[in-house]
């Protein structure tokens, strides 16, 4: 049977091959028996499919190699054409070293950088710490490790809300703590920023007395960052900017000594800084040389301690240029609109709303700690809450000077300050008649006194959890009511950011510490001058609160509501605040008169200075704004010691107030 032939046009049963054999040839074998025939027809077919991949494979093999020719002469043309850095160019979003050292703008903006970790925020989050935890956990002021942990004041919240600061309270934690390693994190990461800018000075197009400025603010940024984490963890590394491997040592031998170098970074910083700063908030001499003579004094050094406060106090300014002196008032230190005056030395500097949201350049840390509930103001969250302990050390005696219970600890024996504690907020209270020192308003709110403007403190209104944290609530950070819109930073979730700068040193801070080491020291009046300026500030009628704030908030609110209302000033005769009485209710006629308020009596105050020290082993009591001075050799790891705090406030004013160890060893150590 003869094989069919494929139509035309068809590739059906062709094969395709070199060469111009066509369908021709099957004629040749046309009279062949058909098995042959077809066994014949594959072997040619196979053999010609093999020699059209031999072919094709050897084309293709040509041709790879013309290729590879040409791109490795390309790649030799590319290579010259970038003179080499073809393979080294930046990535995109990063801004070489070059830009950053070629003008002083460049390295200017590491230099921000390094003052940005200040205040430890993650400035586009609402709750974060550059440390990679909650802001709360590297909180500028330290007041979880600091005040919390030291007692003066309680965690607050509600008992299992965010438990391992009662845990860090109580000197139950381990390494396995993230606020240990958040707070740590922080801190490098403010020292990584200041090694920075050390790193690239040597490079930057500056001048020489630019360059050596910048390098002075860059190494007191980097010694404040190693002092707080020296008094808090004990034993660091040093990291510097010439540090090439970073397993460096913390505990041994071969353990640098971190206190000296951190008197080398200060002592660099004082003698190269200007005396006035560029802008408030940068470091200056009058700066590094108080945190000079604080390190010293950490270390016992009294005689260098005291040369370094004394040229501060004699001759020193502010970041303004004015000559450093005790504002008039003491609550001026503390108020967002007051700050920066002649009584900060150094202080982190913190701002109101951004438009973001977020807690921005605000004082992140303090996010948690406002008064809460449905009645108060702030929204969240309640922590933080001053102790009964901290408060018993406004207790003054007929002489108005500390009350002087117990030489051991004078704050736990005797009788405490009146509190609401366990009282309902709709039942009758009174603020009692305790003479107090007037200090206390200023740093602790409770119920009945004025919480600044924002009116009579409502008690357990305003508190989350009393069986957990106490009657009180924390007050140094918090804005004015009337500065809201302009010092108040609410955020996504309702806790609020403050304006309210932290005083890392303050002027009374430096006569105090003045004072110790005179004391120490045996020298003159023993530092009872000091003490007693300090002392007289308070005393000043202007340092004391009065019920006129309580009046302002609650005529603002009787105001407010007649306008709502439209009706006439005659008219209020409707209560204003029902509290059995025991805040204020109107009772008619000119909200302005005194007469027509049913009013918490506030308490007297007074505060009065020292007549004399008996020496230097006197026992004095340790309470606001008294010297102690130890009756013997101080021993690390001890709670009590010569010291002289003004007072030991929850809102982190003198962070070295206490020399309990913590975390892991004591504040000072050699």
């Amino acid at each position: 049977m003869r094989p069919m032939r494929p139509a035309s046009g068809s590739t059906r049963g062709r094969t395709r091959h070199l060469g111009s054999i066509g369908w021709g040839w099957t004629s040749r074998f046309r009279r062949l028996p058909p098995r042959l025939f077809h066994a014949l027809y594959r072997d040619i077919r196979d053999t010609m499919r093999l020699n059209q991949l031999i072919d094709a494979r050897a084309s293709q093999s040509a041709l790879v190699g013309v290729v590879l020719i040409v791109v490795f002469g390309l790649a030799l043309s590319a290579c010259d054409l970038f003179n080499g850095d073809f393979l080294d160019r930046s990535s995109r979003g990063a801004v070489s070293e070059q830009v950053l050292t070629n003008k002083q703008g460049g390295i200017e903006t590491v230099l921000i950088a390094a003052y940005s970790a200040l205040n430890q925020n993650r400035k586009a989050d609402f709750t974060g710490s550059i440390g990679g935890g909650a802001a709360w956990e590297s909180a500028q002021d330290n007041w979880v490790y600091g005040t919390v942990a030291g007692g003066e004041a309680y965690k607050g919240s509600e008992s299992g809300d965010q438990g391992v600061i009662l845990t860090i309270a109580q000197m139950q934690h381990d390494p396995s703590v993230g606020y240990f390693n958040t707070k740590w994190k922080a801190l490098f990461e403010g020292i990584s920023r200041a090694n920075d800018v050390l790193s690239l000075l040597p490079k930057a197009d500056v001048s020489e007395a630019t360059r050596t400025r910048m390098e002075a603010e860059a190494r007191f940024l980097r010694a404040h960052f190693y002092f707080d984490l020296k008094r808090n963890f004990g034993n660091v590394p040093w990291i510097s900017d010439t540090t090439d491997n970073f397993n460096q040592p913390n505990t041994g031998e071969n353990a640098p000594n971190i206190w000296s170098k951190i008197e080398e970074d200060f002592q660099f910083a004082k003698n190269n800084l200007p005396n006035t700063p560029s802008a408030v908030g940068r470091a200056y001499r009058w700066a590094a040389q108080a945190y000079l003579g604080k390190t010293y004094l950490y270390r016992e050094k009294w005689d260098q301690a005291l040369t370094e406060f004394e040229e501060v106090i004699q001759s020193g300014n502010n970041a303004k240029g004015q000559p450093f002196q005790l504002t008039t008032a003491y609550q001026d230190m503390f108020n967002p609109a007051t700050e920066n005056n002649t009584g900060s030395v150094f202080a982190i500097q913190n701002t109101g709303p951004d438009g973001s949201g977020q807690i921005g350049n605000s004082r992140g840390g303090s996010v948690l700690n406002y008064p809460h509930g449905g009645a108060s103001p702030f929204i969240c969250c309640g922590f933080f809450q001053p102790s009964q302990w901290f408060v018993n050390a406004f207790r003054v005696n007929d002489q108005g000077r500390p009350l002087n219970i117990s030489a051991e600890d004078p704050r736990s024996t005797g009788t405490s300050v009146k509190s609401d504690q366990g009282i309902a907020a709709d039942a009758p209270f009174s603020l009692g008649s305790q003479t107090l020192d007037p200090r206390l308003e200023w740093s602790v709110g409770r119920r009945g006194a004025p919480y600044l403007d924002w009116g009579p403190h409502p008690g357990n209104l305003w508190i989350r959890e009393q069986s957990s944290g106490g009657p009180y609530s924390p007050k140094k950070h918090v804005y004015r009511r009337a500065q809201r819109d302009q010092f108040g930073a609410d955020n996504a979730w309702g806790a609020t950011g403050s304006a309210v700068n932290y005083e890392v040193i303050r002027f009374a801070d430096v006569l105090l510490m003045a004072a110790e080491a005179k004391a120490e020291l045996g020298q003159g009046d023993l530092g009872l001058s000091y003490v007693n300026r300090v002392r007289n500030r308070a005393g000043n009628p202007e340092s004391k609160v009065t019920n006129d704030l309580n009046k302002e908030f609650a005529t603002a609110v009787v105001d407010s509501e007649s306008e709502m209302l439209a009706t006439s000033p005659s008219q209020y005769d409707w209560v204003v605040r029902t509290d059995r009485q025991s805040t204020f209710v109107f009772l008619g006629g000119d909200p302005g008169t005194i007469d027509n308020w049913n009013e918490y009596v506030l308490p007297d105050y007074d505060v009065q200075p020292y007549s004399s020290f008996s020496g230097k082993h006197a026992s004095m009591t340790s309470c606001a704004g008294e010297l102690r001075i130890a009756s013997s050799p101080t021993t690390i790891g001890s709670r009590w010691r010569a010291r002289v705090p003004e007072t030991t406030s929850p809102g982190g004013t003198s962070p070295r107030t206490k020399t309990r160890s913590f975390p892991f060893r004591s504040a000072r150590s050699t």
